[in-house]
């Protein structure tokens, strides 16, 4: 984040930074919540997220709106449970006394972040699964978000398929963390090809739609699918090392025969998928302005705001050097 000179002009940038964000991109989760109510705290009935998995976290800052929304959480339910302003523990919908918990899944280490757990695992392992399991006591997240993404080559057809792969990895380790009607966000590269992966979502979820918040560029191709209220049963714990996109009605002797009445794939329109652009921006107006991800503002040194958090220093960058210089010997 801020590499190019348009990064440093760029609002959502600039607020990510006097707010102590990792990356712009929280505030495209916070849009996300607030037309959708991801943790369900507008909906009086709704399911109160307290366990959520952050898959391709790094560099965090979408952990960082979750640590946020579920002390939030956290608060209201020990508020709601002790008038007398006691700090005893709340206990969940098992019973169990619990605080709200976060873990955050990447490949590479990631920096620390303050009720998070950052677990470093590969989201097409079954082991990485079974540690965040593990890590919930046996436990189920209601909230599972993946804002990975490969590295853009330019190409759209190419940037599309893998993006759905790695999405579809997502959506496999999802089926082994989400909990019965839980909510599953991640990015996704619309294009003319990604009709079978709605269908895909939508014999998971009774609720698929495809959101465009304002915080993200209009040159940007990307989106975000919002599955809600996860089906669980008989979907729960689909195998991770199937490749390319999954049939399943075939696969109902792998996961039971309480499916065969489920609509395939084949027998939905996949393109119909409702299409939202979100984002309230009133709570984020510049000098009265509406703000646009793709403008660029003027910096004006008299209001200028000193980052909360300095630039991190990852444990990775020393790999990094290391490989540079074993390049620059071999050339």
């Amino acid at each position: 984040m801020g590499r190019l000179s348009r990064d440093k002009r760029d609002i959502f940038y600039r607020l990510a930074k006097e707010k102590g964000y990792r990356a712009r991109s929280a505030f495209k989760l916070l849009q996300l919540d607030a037309e959708f109510d991801l943790f369900g705290l507008k909906s009086n009935g709704g399911l109160k997220v307290r366990r959520c998995v952050d898959l391709c976290a790094a560099p965090g800052s979408w952990s960082q709106v979750l640590a946020d929304k579920l002390y939030d959480i956290k608060e209201e339910l020990r508020k709601n449970a002790h008038d007398d302003g006691s700090d005893a523990p709340i206990p969940n919908d098992q019973g169990i006394y619990s605080i709200p918990d976060i873990v955050a899944i990447d490949l590479q280490p990631m920096a620390p972040i303050d009720g998070v757990l950052t677990m470093q695992g590969d989201i097409t392992s079954i082991e990485t699964a079974q540690r965040v399991i593990e890590h919930f006591q046996g436990g189920r997240a209601e909230l599972v978000v993946c804002d990975g993404a490969p590295d853009v080559t330019g190409l759209h057809d190419v940037d599309e398929y893998l993006q759905s792969q790695l999405l579809l990895a997502a959506m496999l380790i999802t089926t082994h963390v989400l909990c019965d009607n839980g909510t599953f966000v991640a990015k996704i590269f619309r294009g003319p090809n990604i009709g079978f992966l709605y269908s895909q979502l939508r014999l998971l979820f009774e609720r698929v739609n495809i959101a465009k918040p304002s915080s993200s560029r209009n040159s940007s191709m990307e989106s975000f699918v919002v599955c809600q209220k996860f089906k669980g049963a008989p979907y729960q714990n689909l195998p991770l090392d199937i490749g390319g996109y999954i049939d399943l009605q075939r696969m109902n002797p792998l996961i039971g025969s309480d499916v065969t009445n489920e609509q395939s794939f084949h027998d939905l329109d996949p393109s119909v998928v409702p299409f939202i652009a979100c984002g309230d921006l009133s709570d984020w107006s510049y000098n009265g302005q509406v703000l646009d991800a793709d403008k660029s503002y003027p910096i004006d040194v008299e209001q200028y705001k000193p980052p909360i958090a300095p630039p991190i220093n990852p444990p990775y960058n020393q790999s990094i050097a290391l490989q540079k210089q074993e390049r620059r010997k071999m050339a």
